[in-house]
């Protein structure tokens, strides 16, 4: 094992409060709960658990409310050995939570509450702190400290991968130009760069993704897969696609999170890229394998696509 990489993590902490359910009713109606756990979420605080289970040095720098979720979205992330120094907690402040409803093929319908009036600004960041780290990963609920950890680390040299999710399209041109490797959820690069002949030709999309900045745009597929493109040394274009192994999904939340923390903690690494996509594929699909963002993340040992290495 190479010694641990620090990776450091800015966006969106959450609790998620998720409930599976038999199927989702055709109408509004009381339907019974065969399972309830309260868990940790949030895209950042999700990948930051995930690198911290496969080894690596994992630091979060996040916005929470000064309350009882607040607390317990700490409290979760130290019990994983994330680094929460610079998780602020703001007084007057409601920490983000969400309801979530998944059905026996893991299917989920998430009502997120998050709070509008949360401070923005970045003066308390410790910018001079991000050339210490081997990547640094950011998604886009928190856009003001994108720019500012994007901004820096594109000075120091220290590459940058986006969790590119649904609802920034007007901002990401911005973001992209600082954005080494941008991962688009399926959704998301529909709705930022769809093309009519991307169906099921997604080159486009990503080439487009790519003339904006990145030197790698991918997309998260689910069940099909890690698609990506790349540019070459000559100005030309590379491509790959892995697989996602097969497993028993019990509950799809947060496999994007996971994708993206382990991709991150493997380019870090030094892994090729078909290397960090396969076993980024295979932690996404492996906690699809319990109820929650983070009770089926693997360890390290428990990776196949490592071992293969």
């Amino acid at each position: 094992m190479p010694p641990p990489r620090r990776i450091l993590c800015i966006g969106h902490a959450a609790l998620d409060r998720i409930y599976r359910i038999e199927a989702f009713p055709p109408e509004p109606t009381k339907v019974r709960a065969l399972e309830h756990v309260e868990a940790g979420g949030g895209m950042a605080a999700n990948a930051a658990v995930a690198i911290a289970r496969l080894g690596g040095k994992a630091e979060l720098w996040s916005r929470v409310g000064d309350d009882a979720a607040g607390q317990t979205i700490k409290a979760g992330l130290k019990a994983e050995r994330v680094d929460v120094r610079y998780v602020q907690a703001f007084e007057d402040a409601r920490s983000s939570t969400s309801a979530v409803i998944v059905d026996d093929r893991g299917e989920r319908l998430i009502v997120g509450q998050r709070d509008t009036g949360m401070p923005s600004s970045t003066d308390w960041l410790p910018l001079e702190r991000v050339g210490e780290m081997h990547a640094v990963l950011g998604d886009v609920r928190w856009l003001e400290g994108i720019r500012a950890v994007f901004s820096r680390a594109r000075q120091e040299g220290v590459p940058t991968i986006l969790d590119a999710d649904l609802g920034a399209r007007e901002v990401l041109p911005e973001i992209l130009a600082l954005t080494d490797y941008a991962i688009f959820s399926r959704p998301a690069l529909k709705e930022y760069a769809s093309h009519p002949q991307d169906m099921p030709d997604l080159g486009p999309s990503l080439d487009h993704v790519l003339s904006l900045g990145p030197m790698h745009a991918g997309v998260t597929m689910g069940a099909l897969g890690y698609r990506w493109q790349e540019k070459g040394a000559l100005g030309d274009r590379l491509t790959g696609h892995v697989p996602s192994p097969n497993v028993d999904v019990i509950d799809t939340t947060g496999a994007g999170d996971a994708f993206h923390g382990a991709f991150t903690l493997m380019l870090a690494e030094g892994h090729p890229t078909h290397v960090c996509a396969a076993v980024a594929a295979e932690v996404a699909a492996k906690k699809c394998t319990r109820l929650g963002c983070r009770a089926g993340l693997p360890r390290r040992a428990d990776v196949q696509a490592l071992a293969d290495i």
